[in-house]
């Protein structure tokens, strides 16, 4: 990989300080088979992205962990404090969603998506760890405007159960608060323009095809895969008038852009969220105290 970089780029981009929360959501709570507003897609659908979270989320750890130990002491200390936020809270995410994950197991479900995704990432042992980085400022991106659609878009979650509505938008702020830690690590390593495409196609062409394959497999053991009611809901989630698909093209295209930053995307949402919702959380320190 070449050694493209801009100074100023190689800064961290300024932003909010990243605080580790304790959610206050019991998650050894059983779990409703359609929690998801009685609808059959939309729970396969989140069911499927929770199974892919720990595999990924430990990934993004370590990536983001050893690429700040590769920059040089004097680049590495203004990244000091995003690098342990991050950790800490992407490490709170993984914990929580490896308990949810267990109520999917109590309730039938199989994650092929995790076992899947660890074994491909076995195989990038001992690259550059600019490589990990822009696989993680890839997926970053995706979390990202997803977290942001869902944040404006919290009705699709519906009432039937609170405490999963609330773990998957708190989830969805602090991914959209920490979006920017691994693309400023990779830039400030000399990451270049072509392998942060390649990537980002690559990222692409994963991410979607095992989603899709998980929730199709999620929703065979529901048995609710062959019913009419199923890919109607589907339909108006995906594609409807505030629909996933629909409401997130643009921004993911944004991506591809030689000048795109993350810090481009508005991220008032997520602070909208954690300002209103603050009783449903409780800081355990700010990024100089991140979870291990």
């Amino acid at each position: 990989m070449g050694q493209i970089c801009c100074l100023p780029a190689c800064k961290p981009t300024p932003m909010t300080q990243l605080v580790v929360r304790r959610l206050l959501v019991d998650m050894n709570a059983p779990m409703a088979r359609h929690w998801c507003a009685g609808d059959a897609f939309r729970t396969a659908f989140f069911n499927a992205l929770s199974m892919s979270f720990p595999v990924g989320e430990q990934f993004f750890i370590d990536a983001v962990r050893q690429g700040s130990q590769a920059l040089s002491p004097d680049v590495q200390a203004p990244f000091s404090e995003q690098v342990q936020g991050f950790v800490g809270q992407e490490a709170t995410h993984r914990r929580l969603h490896e308990l949810y994950n267990q109520q999917l197991e109590r309730l039938g479900l199989e994650n092929r998506w995790g076992p899947r995704a660890q074994e491909r990432l076995r195989q990038l042992a001992g690259l550059d760890p600019r490589h990990a980085l822009g696989i993680t400022a890839a997926n970053e991106h995706f979390t990202s405007i997803f977290a942001d659609w869902l944040l404006k878009n919290p009705d699709v979650l519906g009432n039937d159960d609170p405490r999963l509505a609330t773990l998957w938008l708190w989830h969805s702020a602090e991914e959209s608060e920490h979006r920017n830690v691994a693309f400023d690590l990779y830039r400030a390593l000399g990451g270049n323009e072509e392998w942060r495409l390649r990537w980002f196609r690559r990222v692409t062409v994963f991410f979607v095809t095992d989603l899709l394959r998980q929730t199709v497999l999620n929703l065979r053991r529901d048995r609710t895969l062959w019913r009419w009611g199923t890919w109607q809901g589907a339909a108006v989630f995906l594609f409807g008038r505030q629909g996933l698909v629909r409401r997130t093209f643009t921004p993911w295209r944004d991506y591809l852009r030689a000048d795109f930053h993350p810090a481009q995307h508005d991220a008032q949402a997520a602070e909208q969220w954690l300002h209103a919702n603050r009783a449903a959380y409780a800081p355990v320190g700010g990024s100089n105290r991140a979870q291990k």
